[in-house]
């Protein structure tokens, strides 16, 4: 998979990505990550990839110019047909069904947004889609760039060693993930549950499974489907 993210903040992502699971399918071969430099897609010497806003108002906007030539640079140097994501706090909400979906692609192209906006024409004709990682404000599409890359690089087959421990997680049942425990068993009182001490590993899968409900109605309500949860499992 190949990961392209657009930016006029290069060096900001210098060394974030050779740590964790991204740095180990960087090893593996299973992912690339190029970092591109929205200045050198300018039309002058100081980079300029800013203007005022049409119509007035505060700050500048990206100009559409710098990212067309940016993401057909992109395009033009990968094998594979590019899916493009405009991260701004107007696109659609990041999620674990999103994720599994981008780690699907065999080519991103993130673009991050910046100051009071992007032009948009880049997005009513230049991207496949808009993203956001959350109902708030952040200085620039950096940051979500950062979440999306770990999320979806995670989920390339092969990233993980333990393939099944990325299954289990928080959101991929639409549940959050069930409490974990290890060593001692017994610590300052607390014990660790006796059935994960059982053996009986049936017996722990569904014990795991009506944590996992337990614990997503009372912190995340919101996730739980009613077709999908059956109430009865609340009783161990």
């Amino acid at each position: 998979m190949l990961i392209d993210v657009v930016t006029i903040f290069p060096k900001f992502f210098n060394q974030v990505f050779d740590f964790g699971i991204i740095r180990q399918a960087h090893k593996k071969g299973i992912l690339q990550t190029r970092i591109v430099d929205l200045r050198k897609f300018s039309k002058d010497k100081r980079g300029t990839i800013d203007d005022r806003p049409y119509g007035g108002g505060d700050g500048m906007v990206l100009k559409p110019e710098p990212v067309f030539k940016a993401v057909e640079n992109c395009c033009s140097s990968s094998k594979s047909s590019a899916h493009v994501v405009l991260l701004s706090p107007q696109g659609c909400q990041f999620d674990q069904s999103k994720a599994k979906e981008l780690s699907l692609k065999s080519h991103l192209v993130l673009i991050c947004g910046r100051y009071e906006g992007i032009d948009q024409r880049v997005a009513d004709n230049l991207v496949d889609e808009e993203i956001s990682i959350g109902d708030f404000v952040l200085s620039g599409g950096e940051f979500a760039a950062l979440v999306i890359v770990d999320s979806v690089s995670r989920l390339i087959p092969g990233a993980v060693s333990q393939g099944g421990s990325v299954l289990e997680e928080s959101f991929m049942e639409g549940l959050l993930d069930y409490p974990h425990y290890t060593r001692p068993e017994d610590f300052q009182g607390w014990k660790v549950p006796s059935v994960l001490l059982s053996g009986d590993h049936q017996k722990i899968q569904q014990w795991r499974h009506q944590e996992a409900i337990r614990k997503t109605r009372k912190r995340r309500p919101d996730l739980l489907k009613k077709d999908a949860v059956d109430e009865s499992s609340d009783s161990v």
